[in-house]
């Protein structure tokens, strides 16, 4: 099970406790965010893309969405997200427990810049009862150093495009 994997993976990298298994399924950013206690925009929420050169990850704020038009720009091609029954033979986590650690080898993790006006958020950790809250640096840290792109829309303090 991927939330297994997720918590070993911070075990093992000194962030022992810091995966929490919720009362409730998060099954959207609203329900993460009530069962959380925190803003719905705070909601490291992972989407998953296929691309020309394999399966990607772009991790963005609750509250931002993809613009094609910035996502064809940088990647190439217009967005075409992974089918709910390919995520995890894809990824490696379940829908609604994707997140950027412990990913199938190949995966590429993107962080869009929406999240760079936080000092913490709160991410899933492998299933959708799990959830890591953790500082801007320790996501780009634990997600590999990811790249930083500009991919998204509507949220808070973006002018709408």
């Amino acid at each position: 099970m991927s939330y297994e994997r997720v918590k070993e993976f911070f075990d093992q990298n000194g962030m022992e406790g810091r995966v929490t298994l919720q009362a409730h399924i998060t099954d959207t950013v609203e329900h993460a965010a009530q069962q959380i206690g925190c803003e719905p925009a705070q909601i490291a929420k992972t989407m998953s893309f296929l691309t020309k050169e394999g399966p990607v990850l772009i991790v963005m704020a609750g509250d931002a969405k993809i613009q094609n038009a910035k996502y064809k720009a940088f990647f190439g091609q217009k967005a075409s997200m992974i089918h709910g029954e390919e995520v995890e033979a894809l990824i490696g986590h379940e829908p609604g427990g994707v997140c950027p650690f412990a990913v199938k080898e190949g995966v590429r993790v993107f962080l869009d810049v929406s999240l760079k006006r936080f000092t913490e958020v709160h991410a899933a950790a492998g299933s959708p009862q799990a959830t890591i809250r953790l500082t801007i640096p320790e996501l780009e840290r634990y997600a590999g150093n990811p790249q930083w792109i500009d991919v998204c829309k509507d949220w808070e303090g973006c002018p709408q495009q």
